[in-house]
C-alpha cells in the first residue's frame, strides 16, 4: 500500500504557532523532507521529534521529488516542511505535490502559519480580495511584465522582499503604481514584530534614514475602481464624440445604443451626447 504525503505548516517565527496535529504527524511519519535540514533540526529537537530527515530544496526539487515519490509508492509516509510557514507557498513544495498527484499518491495539507495571510490581516488594508505575488522576478523583462500587471490590479497585493532589495523595490513600485497605501511587515510573530501602514513615498523617505533589516512582507493597496473609470474616461476624451459614435456604429450597434455606450464611456448623460450630435448637424 502506497504511503502518503503530508504538507506540514511550521512556525514563521514563534514556535508556539505550530499545531498539535503537525507535531503528532511529524512524530508518526517515516521520513521528513525539509528545505534546510540544519534549520529544521532546531524545530524537531524543540518538540523532541526523532524522525529521520532528508533535504528537499529549490536546487534538487525535480530529481529529489522523483526519489521521494518512489519511496511513497513503496509504502513510506513522508512529511514535507519548509524553513518557515506552509509548504508549497513560494517554495519548491509545489513540485513534489505535482509529482505525487501524477503518481496517484494521496496528499493532505495540515494548515498553520503562513506569512502572506498573517501580513494581510495585520495590514489595515482591504482583505476581501487579494493576490499574492511572492518575490518579484529578478529577470528584468519578467519583472517589468509583473509590475505592469500590478499597475492595473484592483485587489490588495502581497509581496515578499529581502532587506537589501527593499529600497530599490519601493522605488519601482512608486514609479509604476504611484503613491499608494502600503503596509510593511517584518519579524512577523517574533518579539520585535513590526507592521506600519504608510504610503510608498513615505516608506521610501523612511528607509533613506533607516537601514532595512529582516525579511519583509509588503501589503499594497489595489488600484481603485474609480481610478480605472477616470482613466477610461480620460482616454475617450482624447477623441471627439463624433469619432466615438463612429466606433460603435461601425460595430453594428444602433444609433440609440451607440449614444448610450458613448455616454457611459465618457461619464456624461445621454442627453449631452444627443445635444452634441444635434449641434453638429446644425453646423453642417
Amino acid at each position: 500500500m502506497a504511503g502518503m504525503l503530508y504538507l506540514c505548516a511550521t512556525p514563521i517565527g514563534n514556535l508556539e504557532d505550530i499545531t498539535f496535529r503537525v507535531i503528532n504527524t511529524l512524530k508518526k511519519v517515516d521520513l521528513i523532507a525539509a528545505e534546510d535540514t540544519r534549520n529544521s533540526i532546531k524545530l524537531l529537537n524543540h518538540f523532541d521529534i526523532k524522525v529521520p530527515m532528508t533535504s528537499y530544496h529549490e536546487f534538487n526539487k525535480i530529481e529529489k521529488a522523483k526519489v521521494l515519490v518512489q519511496k511513497m509508492l513503496d509504502g513510506i509516509d513522508i512529511a514535507l516542511i519548509t524553513d518557515a510557514g506552509t509548504p508549497g507557498i513560494s517554495d519548491p513544495g509545489e513540485e513534489l505535490v505535482r509529482q505525487a498527484y501524477a503518481a496517484g499518491i494521496q496528499v493532505t495539507s495540515l494548515p498553520g502559519a503562513v506569512a502572506c495571510v498573517t501580513a494581510l490581516t495585520l495590514s489595515g488594508l482591504s482583505t476581501r480580495r487579494f493576490c499574492f505575488e511572492a518575490f518579484l522576478p529578478t529577470d528584468k523583462k519578467e519583472r517589468a511584465m509583473v509590475l505592469e500587471e500590478m499597475e492595473r490590479e484592483t485587489r490588495t497585493i502581497i509581496l515578499y522582499e529581502a532587506p537589501h532589495r527593499l529600497k530599490k523595490t519601493l522605488a519601482e513600485l512608486f514609479e509604476k503604481l504611484g503613491d499608494r497605501k502600503i503596509t510593511l511587515c517584518k519579524e512577523l510573530t517574533k518579539r520585535h514584530e513590526n507592521a506600519f501602514l504608510t504610503t510608498i513615498s513615505q516608506a521610501m523617505d523612511y528607509y533613506e534614514e533607516q537601514e532595512p533589516r529582516g525579511e519583509y512582507v509588503l501589503v499594497i493597496e489595489g488600484k481603485s475602481h474609480q481610478d480605472i473609470i477616470e482613466e477610461k474616461q480620460q482616454k475617450w476624451e482624447e477623441i471627439s464624440i463624433e469619432k466615438h459614435m463612429e466606433i460603435y456604429l461601425g460595430k453594428g450597434f444602433s444609433k440609440k445604443d451607440s449614444m448610450k455606450m458613448v455616454a457611459k464611456d465618457r461619464g456624461i448623460s445621454k442627453r449631452e451626447v444627443y445635444q452634441y450630435l444635434l449641434d453638429l448637424e446644425k453646423k453642417l
